[in-house]
């Protein structure tokens, strides 16, 4: 009988001390704002996976869309924050219109993703919606 091997693996490149720390929803706005490519054009999903200390272990992009849209799946994030033992984490996606109002897809995939996240105890920490010159986020807004 043949079986195949699964292999987990995160390979932390980064020292500890030198993760960047989230404070706020400012703060993780500034660091998605470094990596983020084409904010204005197409619609991308992003996870940044933190420890206790809310320091950023490392990002994924989860996905990237149309100019209207894109599909964010609750099992590539936890997946991924589970491999590199994340103890919680941010959802940031942008809105290529320039608006940040939440749409009722933003909401239904915040409220999926944060009770996911409380069986797994990796609470979701944030929800933030990126435009080219603001932000909203769901955790300010108390839309968690």
């Amino acid at each position: 009988m043949k079986l195949c091997e699964v292999k987990v693996t995160y390979n932390p490149k980064i020292r500890a001390s030198e993760q960047p720390k989230i404070s706020s929803a400012d703060s993780a706005t500034k660091y998605l704002r470094e990596f983020w490519e084409d904010i204005e054009h197409i619609e991308k999903a992003y996870v940044l996976l933190m420890n206790r200390n809310n320091n950023v272990i490392g990002y994924k992009l989860l996905s990237i869309g149309g100019v209207a849209g894109t599909v964010i799946d609750p099992i590539i994030i936890f997946q991924t924050a589970l491999k590199c033992n994340a103890s919680g984490i941010i959802l940031a996606h942008n809105h290529p219109s320039g608006s940040v109002k939440v749409s009722a897809a933003d909401k239904d995939i915040t409220s999926k993703i944060k009770s996911g996240g409380k069986i797994l105890n990796i609470p979701l920490l944030d929800h933030i919606i990126l435009t080219k010159h603001s932000y909203l986020s769901f955790s300010d807004e108390n839309l968690l």
